[in-house]
């Protein structure tokens, strides 16, 4: 039998939204026969600005002692899915440096050859959504990774309309919950994920 994949969810969060699509990811990735590690960049704003939104103090404490990712957590992957909200249509900057942190592992050719998508989330239907997951596919080519976009290989990606990866729209209130267009959309992209490395492996 070929060995189980290794899939990776690191992703990053401030409101929740991220970490619901995370943990959405995960469970998918488990029904579809992957070994899965769920984790969280550790979060790099102050304190005072933290304290500033009340929804973000409190995911912050929900989290806080959740378990942080690792490049082992990368390393150890066949397959790595990242989230990250849309900053200023970019990636946040705690996912990024994150990712910055890898190179060791980069210069050692242990990025490469394996399976990537990306997840984000912004407050309005234009708010650079794309731009995101671009910018951190510009990433994956630098790790001779290999993007696997959900493209339109699944009729339910009309409904969420996103062929770079899964994305979501919280709103003016930042809290629109996710529905079950993502949600089918987030299943979709983990097995398609699971698959691909799946075939890599074999």
């Amino acid at each position: 039998m070929p060995p189980m994949t290794k899939l990776s969810v690191i992703y990053y969060s401030s409101t929740g939204t991220l970490h619901a699509m995370a943990k959405r990811l995960a469970e998918a990735g488990e029904k579809a026969g992957a070994e899965v590690r769920l984790r969280q960049v550790p979060e790099l704003a102050p304190g005072e600005a933290i304290a500033s939104n009340a929804a973000w103090s409190q995911h912050f404490d929900a989290t806080k002692n959740e378990p942080k990712a690792t490049a082992d957590d990368v390393v150890w992957a066949d397959a790595v899915l990242f989230g990250t909200p849309t900053r200023y249509g970019n990636v946040a900057s705690q996912l990024k440096q994150f990712i910055d942190t890898l190179g060791p592992q980069w210069a050692q050719g242990l990025l490469a050859d394996k399976v990537y998508a990306g997840f984000t989330a912004s407050m309005t239907a234009h708010g650079g959504q794309e731009s995101t997951l671009l910018a951190l596919y510009n990433t994956i080519h630098h790790f001779g990774g290999l993007i696997v976009p959900p493209g339109y290989t699944d009729p339910l990606k009309f409904a969420d309309g996103n062929p770079y990866g899964v994305s979501h729209v919280t709103g003016g209130n930042n809290d629109a919950p996710l529905g079950d267009a993502q949600f089918a959309a987030l299943d979709h992209m983990a097995s398609r994920v699971v698959k691909i490395a799946g075939k890599l492996n074999a």
